[in-house]
């Protein structure tokens, strides 16, 4: 039986642009995904912000301005985004990223959705 996970999409190239202001990912299978930084640090998936389990979410805003300082690999399955205002703890793995790139619209929607109902402002 072979390895369901080499079937999945890997990352070809990961590079920062606009300052810092945006990741661009490029997967084997042709996608390109271009997320920004705001996106990246508010959808963390670091215990920060995801917390430990189903309800433990916690609602990041004000990081309108945020960059991305630098990337650090983790291994060969995931990259640690260090962002300027200190937040380094999430581990984006490549299903991860590829989940943050297709499906940005939906995910964006709703986090701006619970930004407007909480009453805070991306800042």
């Amino acid at each position: 039986m072979s390895d369901p996970s080499a079937n999945d999409p890997w990352p070809q190239e990961l590079r920062l642009a606009s300052n810092g202001a945006e990741l661009r990912v490029s997967f084997d299978t042709g996608e390109e995904l271009a997320l920004s930084a705001e996106y990246l640090r508010v959808e963390s998936p670091s215990a920060e912000v995801k917390g430990h389990g189903p309800g433990q979410e916690q609602l990041v805003w004000g990081k309108r301005n945020v960059r991305i300082r630098r990337l650090e690999p983790v291994g060969s399955y995931a990259v640690r985004i260090v962002f300027d205002d200190g937040h380094s703890t999430g581990l984006y793995t490549w299903p991860y990223l590829l989940k943050l790139g297709r499906e940005k619209d939906t995910i964006w929607r709703t986090y701006l959705d619970k930004l407007a109902a909480a009453g805070f402002s991306r800042g």
